[in-house]
Parts: structure tokens; sequence; C-alpha cells
């Protein structure tokens, strides 16, 4: 596989990993653009946090984060996911990509324990969006983390609850070093959206164990 080394033939690479197939609202289901995704794995892999090192992609979805490591590089890259549906999807996409040295998971992230000593991580967790607050579910994905002893972490969030997770960051030992900040677009996928596109700011934090 030809290594990638430009921005933007990583973001069109990632465009051809289609949205969930079956976004089911319980989930919070939103597929991560192309543009942010490669912009945050363009920028991982600057900071040395990808290339021939072990990724695990935490509530992988259909694998944009997973499947763009492997690209830019990575020795393994692990997606875990608890949707089926998903899982299958990005199986597919994997193999015509025709993309080495991934493995995709079913399993709730709390139950998976199979990559300890992962060097980084990349999560995207439900943001709890439709409540207009943090559902506390990307909690659990950070102390799923820390369980899973990785050197680097790098997790979204909704942008409003920065200073709160700044404090939780260094309440359970993780040095934040970098925050990348994103319009996140939410597209009228369920019955409850009103709009045909709603841009939500998120926050992408990298952080360090201690």
């Amino acid at each position: 596989m030809k290594k990638i080394t430009r921005k933007k033939h990583l973001e069109m690479r990632l465009q051809s990993i289609p949205a969930h197939p079956k976004p089911k609202v319980g989930l919070e289901q939103y597929t991560t653009p192309s543009i942010i995704a490669s912009d945050l794995i363009w920028n991982a892999h600057s900071l040395g946090d990808i290339e021939d090192l072990d990724i695990v992609d935490l509530g992988c979805g259909t694998g944009v984060f997973a499947i763009g490591s492997a690209l830019m590089g990575a020795n393994s890259s692990i997606g875990v996911d608890i949707d089926e549906d998903s899982i299958a999807l990005a199986m597919d996409v994997k193999d015509k990509l025709h993309v080495g040295n991934v493995e995709f998971i079913v399993s709730d992230i709390c139950d998976f324990n199979g990559a300890s000593g992962a060097d980084t991580v990349f999560q995207n967790p439900p943001f709890g969006s439709q409540r207009n607050a943090d559902s506390g579910q990307d909690l659990k994905f950070i102390q799923k983390a820390i369980e899973l002893n990785c050197d680097v972490l790098y997790s979204f969030h909704m942008a409003s609850t920065e200073e709160f997770l700044i404090k939780y960051y260094n309440d359970n030992n993780l040095e934040i070093t970098h925050i990348f900040r994103y319009k996140f677009p939410i597209p009228k996928i369920y019955d409850f959206h009103t709009k045909e596109k709603q841009d939500v700011d998120v926050i992408a934090i990298r952080a360090e164990l201690k």
C-alpha cells in the first residue's frame, strides 16, 4: 500500500467511507466528516502518534480513524463499536481500499480489553447534543482509554463542556497538550431533527497519560 504524503489525498481516500448505514438514535451515530477526520489524523501523524504504532479507534462507527491511521502507516489498527451494521460496513470498506493491518470488533467499549498497551487511541463518543448537554458517555470512553494504558488519547467532545473536561482530564492524570476546534455538521437523519443541517462546536483533545 502506497504511503499517503499529502493531506488532501488522505481526505479524498476517507471520502469513500460511507456514513452509518442505519443510524440509531440511541447511539447518537453521526459520521465524522472526512475533512475533520483527515485534519485530526494528519495532525496526529505530524506529532508522531500514528506511524509504526498500534492504534485503537473506540466507537469507530464505519471505521474512519482506524482506516485513516492505517493509511498513514500505523503498525496496526483496531476499531471497536457496539453496532454490527457499522462494523460490517467498515470491514467492507477496508477490503475495498485494500488496507491491511486493520481489525474490527463488535463490542461495547466498556467490555473491550483486547488492546492493552495501545500507543494511540482515537474516539468520537456520543456528544449528547440531542439533549443540549453532555450525555456522560464521553467520560466512559476516557476511562476506557486510561484502562487500555495508551500513551496518547484523541477524543471529541462538545465545546461547551471544555472547562469541565480540562479539570476532568487533569484529575485523571491526563496531560492536555493540544485542543483542536471544529464545526461538526449534524445532518437531518433522525425524526426529531428540525433543520436540514446544524453545525455544532466541538473540540478534539489530545492528551498524554502521565
